[in-house]
């Protein structure tokens, strides 16, 4: 029997649009908050922990099968305290769990599903479970009378479960003993090395790193295309570019709309899963600039523009907040928003249509589930070759029907955004933006991350100067986690340099201290996930992995090494070491799962560039040499001397403008102008060939 709208649970009150899904079920689910853990210790009545988020599709799918059935929701509330957790608004209580679960199955995903004891500490866990037995899975009832039976009659050996579990949570958080006096000689064979053993997992014909469910890996991309920069090493572009060929290409790319799904469920990027992530999208956006400076694509700067268009247009609020997601599904149809079928086609763009489906793979009977998802399995150029046209013919046929197909698609019922705000994705997106305006020059993008920021200023931070994780309607109560701080000063970093504001600066080095200050582990070497501050977590989760997103860790590993030049801090430098010597022994073993980690030490062994402009006409300058690919800089520019910056100290400012090129504060001859410096660079690019760490 399932529920009607007549139920309302505590969920009502939050503001997670996850969260408010589960509003009306017969669950009495409560957030994570005091009130339940309290109701568990005084009831004695296990958690119930159950994580998703808005986009996710097999959430709903248990929601509709089991958290909405009378039944089973009466089992639930008379046996559990039942939490329902937005996985986006409590990434440090998802990190916990998930592992959690995944030691205890040895797979995860969401829905996760997970039991504590009244203390917190987890027993038993699962992802998602069937309302009948199905899959080789426990129905969800089963699994409910089971627990509530081992709670009843072995509770010790529950409790004695969840404690050895937690004591191995713990332990996950030890990755070795730093031998601090070691030197660490790190060299171009292992960058080499590190490269090899990318390509080795590399797919050569669909681009991408394995098979199926295929993911992005914007960070091993960009590995791969700085690995050919520095080295000249054609295969690792060459690879690079087949995968970002082929994304752009594939149904994982919205070829109407622009932007890009989570992931891909098959090897040659055609069908994803269609839900749209800000943080993906954040990081494409980032590795086809790059990959645009390099090889000054056409189809690579589409890609930004369509993308940052998407942004713009769909999930971009009217105060300058980035919003979180697009779900998969729309009018409880997975992908109905964004497939075609060929009469549609046929009817709006008519003559043309022929052309059209051809190169999209678009056919009556659908490529997929009976319709159409629009991609393409060569590139423009060979298409066009087929069709006998000029890729320009072609390109513009394109062109025309995706704007007539894209005003058509816009009457349709829209998948539900969520609209949450968090910190670190909103400042990974004004990261790629500064990036995609130093390489494209178009000032609407700098004034999307400039309102983006003034956004996070005046609604994330609060007023003793900490930021919060997320927003939604007013500000959430959830203090900000180590990536959100991490990416936030990175934002601020790019934007410095973008615009020339050293106060961005000023407040990039204020939150590193704060991070170092609240974060730091007992070494003084990694950081936690969760601030010093937060209590309502049964242990602090040291995150290293390079995952959807680069790790807090890896990020403040880039941070400390850029401010240490920027403000002379030796220490902060060495910390990057430290950091980077701890993790030796993974980075070329599991380079995909390190990919932030690689990128660092590829910037320690081949040196971070120092760039000054000093004069009148600094700004002029700075926006043409930002344009070249230099991805192993930091750039300060300035009309007049200022003793505070280190950079500054002992440049001309007393006529001309004059660009430095320097490293540890070591200058080469100023010149006058972007060709001179272009060459200046282009020697510098091989010099640095190995680095000993102490």
């Amino acid at each position: 029997m399932n529920a009607e709208k007549n139920f309302t649970n505590h969920l009502i009150n939050e503001t997670s649009p996850y969260l408010l899904q589960h509003a009306h079920n017969p669950v009495n689910w409560y957030a994570w908050c005091e009130e339940a853990l309290q109701k568990a210790k005084q009831e004695d009545k296990p958690i119930l922990v159950s994580i998703g988020y808005s986009a996710c599709h097999w959430c709903h799918v248990m929601e509709h099968e089991s958290f909405e059935d009378v039944e089973t929701a009466d089992l639930m509330n008379n046996n559990f305290i039942n939490i329902k957790i937005d996985r986006e608004e409590r990434p440090d209580l998802d990190h916990i769990y998930m592992d959690a679960v995944q030691a205890i199955t040895g797979s995860g995903g969401w829905p996760l599903n997970v039991f504590l004891t009244p203390s917190l500490k987890p027993f038993y866990g699962g992802t998602y479970f069937p309302p009948v037995p199905a899959f080789n899975r426990s129905s969800w009832k089963q699994v409910l009378h089971a627990i509530v039976n081992a709670y009843q009659t072995k509770k010790n050996e529950l409790e004695e479960q969840a404690e050895s579990l937690t004591q191995y949570l713990l332990s996950t958080n030890n990755f070795g003993t730093i031998n601090i006096e070691q030197h660490h000689h790190w060299d171009n064979e292992l960058l080499n090395e590190i490269a090899e053993n990318l390509l080795k997992t590399a797919d050569k014909e669909w681009g991408g790193f394995g098979s199926a469910p295929k993911f992005p890996q914007t960070l091993s991309n960009l590995y791969l295309m700085r690995h050919f920069h520095f080295t000249g090493n054609e295969t690792a572009l060459i690879q690079a570019e087949l995968s970002l060929d082929k994304m752009m290409q594939g149904g994982i790319y919205d070829q109407i709309g622009g932007g890009f799904a989570r992931y891909s469920t098959d090897r040659r990027w055609q069908i994803p899963h269609f839900e749209k992530m800000l943080y993906d999208n954040a990081l494409l956006i980032d590795v086809y600039t790059e990959a645009f400076q390099i090889t000054q694509k056409k189809e690579y700067a589409d890609v930004v523009n369509e993308t940052i268009q998407f942004i713009k247009s769909e999930m971009t609020s009217a105060e300058g907040g980035f919003y979180s997601a697009l779900d998969a599904d729309s009018e409880g149809v997975e992908g109905k928003y964004y497939t075609w079928s060929k009469k549609e086609i046929d009817d709006l763009l008519g003559d043309d249509s022929k052309t059209f489906c051809a190169a999209y793979n678009v056919s009556d009977d659908g490529n997929w589930e009976h319709t159409n998802i629009l991609w393409m399995t060569e590139s423009l150029q060979t298409i066009a070759t087929k069709l006998n046209l000029s890729k320009n013919e072609l390109y513009s046929l394109i062109h025309k029907s995706k704007q007539i197909l894209l005003k058509e698609g816009q009457k349709r019922i829209k998948p539900l955004l969520d609209t949450k705000i968090i910190l670190c994705w909103n400042a990974l997106m004004i990261k790629s933006l500064c990036k995609a305006y130093a390489a494209f020059g178009n000032e609407e993008f700098l004034n999307m991350a400039k309102s983006n920021i003034r956004f996070i200023e005046k609604n994330l931070q609060g007023k003793n100067g900490d930021y919060n994780h997320s927003w939604n309607k007013n500000l959430q109560n959830q203090s900000a986690f180590l990536d959100d701080y991490a990416a936030l000063i990175q934002a601020y970093i790019l934007l410095s340099e973008v615009v020339s504001n050293d106060q961005y600066l000023i407040k990039a080095k204020t939150l590193t201290e704060k991070v170092i200050n609240d974060f730091s582990d007992e070494e003084q070497v990694f950081f936690y996930f969760t601030s010093a501050q937060q209590t309502d977590v049964i242990l602090r989760k040291k995150e290293i992995y390079d995952a959807a997103t680069p790790s807090g860790n890896a990020m403040m590993a880039e941070n400390l090494h850029t401010l240490s030049l920027f403000f002379d801090i030796p220490e902060w430098k060495l910390r990057t070491e430290h950091l980077l010597k701890a993790l030796n022994n993974f980075l070329s073993k599991h380079p995909v799962s390190f990919g932030y980690w690689m990128l660092n030490l590829q910037t320690l062994i081949k040196g971070l560039k120092e760039i000054v402009i000093a004069g009148k006409d600094h700004l002029r300058i700075l926006k043409s040499l930002l344009k070249e690919y230099i991805p192993n800089k930091i750039v300060q520019s300035s009309d007049k001397e200022n003793d505070y910056w280190p950079l500054l100290r002992g440049k001309n400012f007393s006529s001309g403008t004059y660009i430095y090129l320097c490293e540890d504060y070591s200058c080469l001859n100023p010149v006058e102008n972007i060709e001179n410096f272009k060459k200046q660079i282009d020697q510098n690019i091989f010099h640095k060939k190995s680095i000993a760490i102490k």
